[in-house]
């Protein structure tokens, strides 16, 4: 497969995870109430983490020591991240917390800039500012900062920073095993959080339900597919892309009849693709023309 079409089919990847992303804010919503955050997340990923394990023994087992040092590190950043993201929740309303969640789109680029010293084009740099206008038009009915709100941009920065990693390190033949080992690291700060008493199960059918579905769905699958993506995408282009996450979060709460159909929805989503479409199809279809172009005066 040539890069083209591999960069292609890593844009198609992101697109799906961010969807399964998306399908599940209905069902996190419905079994925290029921359980706490921190033994849901232990649970979830310890499960993941085990599938994970039993599926990708011997790509672990092969990874060079230094891609599994530095797949710890991403993990323990993202484990970091997603009780920062949780305990913020807590503390403001959601829609407040997707969009500052969502803000990883701006700290993505401004970190492979500062770290990588990795060039953004201006092209990337406005589909930021419209992917950011989406967001919030999607999401935002006011703002107070308050505690929940620096907690949850400080999980922001963490994802950037994992994003920003995951594009530096990541390699096409080391998926499977990276992925694992990230898993793994997500699990033990999970289950670190519960201490001292320690996990508690999911209280009935339907919640294990949920759990195992973002365990290994939202979870193991999501974490496989993104190390793999990353090996062929920039950082700035990936985060884009991934915040596609409230466009499929809004239509599943209307598919689902949890919420209606509204201005907002249509406005966001329209100024999000947008800018997906500045970093991902724009540059193809300038390329596209400039070889037609160069067909014709041949």
């Amino acid at each position: 497969m040539t890069t083209r079409p591999r960069t292609f089919a890593a844009t198609l990847g992101l697109l799906a995870l961010t969807a399964v992303w998306g399908s599940t804010f209905v069902l996190i919503k419905d079994v925290v109430e029921r359980m706490r955050v921190v033994d849901f997340l232990a649970v979830r990923f310890a499960i993941a983490a085990l599938a994970m394990l039993v599926l990708f023994a011997r790509p672990v087992w092969r990874l060079p020591r230094g891609q599994v040092g530095r797949a710890l590190l991403l993990g323990v950043v993202y484990g970091i991240a997603q009780l920062l993201q949780t305990w913020g929740l807590k503390l403001i309303a959601p829609s407040v917390s997707g969009f500052v969640t969502g803000m990883y789109v701006v700290f993505t680029p401004i970190l492979a800039w500062l770290l990588l010293r990795e060039r953004i084009a201006g092209v990337v740099w406005l589909a930021v500012t419209m992917a950011t206008a989406g967001l919030a038009v999607l999401s935002l009915r006011g703002v107070s900062v308050d505690p929940g709100v620096w907690l949850t941009l400080a999980s922001a920065a963490l994802y950037a920073l994992h994003i920003v990693g995951l594009g530096r390190w990541s390699r096409e033949q080391d998926a499977f095993g990276m992925s694992a080992v990230q898993v793994v690291a997500i699990a033990i700060i999970c289950l670190l959080a519960t201490a001292p008493r320690g996990p508690a199960l999911p209280p009935d059918g339907s919640a294990w339900l949920a759990v195992l579905y973002m365990a290994l769905v939202a979870g193991a699958g999501a974490m496989l597919v993104q190390t793999w993506a990353q090996a062929h995408l920039p950082p700035a282009r990936a985060a884009i892309v991934m915040t596609t996450e409230p466009v499929f979060a809004a239509g599943f709460a209307v598919a689902l009849g949890v919420d209606a159909l509204s201005w907002r929805m249509l406005a966001g989503g329209a100024l999000v693709l947008g800018a997906m479409y500045l970093v991902e199809l724009a540059p193809r279809r300038s390329v596209a023309l400039e070889a037609e172009a160069l067909h014709h005066e041949v």
